[in-house]
């Protein structure tokens, strides 16, 4: 059996209790969020902090902890997993999935298997950055990934024409995930640290790109914009509708270039100034 992963299941049939359980279980880090049908399931990087988080907020949501083990999510997982196209990206779950050729020449294709190391492409948010690493100039630069899960975003600026790419996840085995996706795209010029966003310094770069929380962004708005160089581009994701105002406010003195959304997941563009 591979690794479990805490979780807690929350009944959602209704659209404004999933916003208020995102807030209420924020104050204990929660990792992830995955859609599911008719619930939301919010994993913690720890039994402690999930059971922490559902002795504090059992008494107001229903609630139910769960582990998920991730060799039981990705053979699960598989066979649904589609390839995902945003833009010239196209993400397969496995190699024996990509086709003998490129469907139009600059179409670029990733391997990224499913497993609980976040980011397959299947998510609105990965799909939102996806989509914004596309819209800005890459090449030269170094794009730093916040929270970088299963890798993808990093993966895909070094491919896109990134310099450099630099991944960050407080998690070590979402970083060893991210590894072997490298060595999986064949990928080299990508480098993976185990950092945490809110007690380390950040490495300073041209990109940086977070598809975290909405309530982790704005806590960590100041250390992004520090590790973001002058006239540098910032990507969010992560972030519900219903945040939309708190994170203008974070960002105030930024220039917002761009706001897209895909169901109620928002992903922004922002240009340092």
């Amino acid at each position: 059996m591979g690794k479990c992963w805490p979780a807690l299941d929350v009944d959602t049939h209704e659209a404004p209790i999933a916003d208020l359980v995102l807030a209420a279980a924020d104050d204990y880090s929660p990792t992830a969020v995955e859609e599911r049908d008719g619930a939301l399931r919010v994993f913690f990087s720890t039994p402690d902090t999930r059971d922490r988080a559902f002795a504090a907020l059992s008494h107001r949501f229903t609630l139910t902890p769960v582990d998920v083990d991730d060799e039981d999510w990705a053979r699960r997982g598989q066979p649904d997993l589609s390839p995902i196209v945003v833009g010239r990206v196209v993400v397969y779950s496995t190699v024996a999935a990509l086709p003998a050729s490129p469907a139009f020449p600059a179409q670029l294709a990733l391997v990224i298997p499913p497993s609980m190391g976040f980011g397959t492409g299947h998510h609105a948010t990965t799909r939102l950055c996806l989509a914004a690493l596309q819209s800005i100039e890459l090449r030269d630069k170094v794009v730093l990934d916040v929270g970088t899960g299963s890798g993808l975003l990093a993966i895909a600026a070094a491919t896109l024409g990134a310099a450099r790419a630099i991944g960050t996840d407080d998690d070590a085995d979402a970083i060893q995930a991210a590894t072997e996706n490298l060595e999986l795209n064949h990928v080299t010029n990508v480098e993976l640290v185990v950092s945490d966003v809110m007690t380390e310094p950040l490495p300073a770069a041209d990109v940086v790109v977070a598809n975290l929380t909405g309530a982790l962004i704005v806590r960590a708005a100041p250390r992004l914009l520090a590790a973001l160089r002058p006239g540098g581009v910032l990507i969010l994701s992560g972030i519900l509708a219903a945040e939309r105002d708190d994170i203008r406010h974070a960002f105030a003195n930024q220039t917002f270039v761009d706001v897209v959304q895909q169901d109620e997941w928002l992903g922004f563009t922002l240009k340092s100034e």
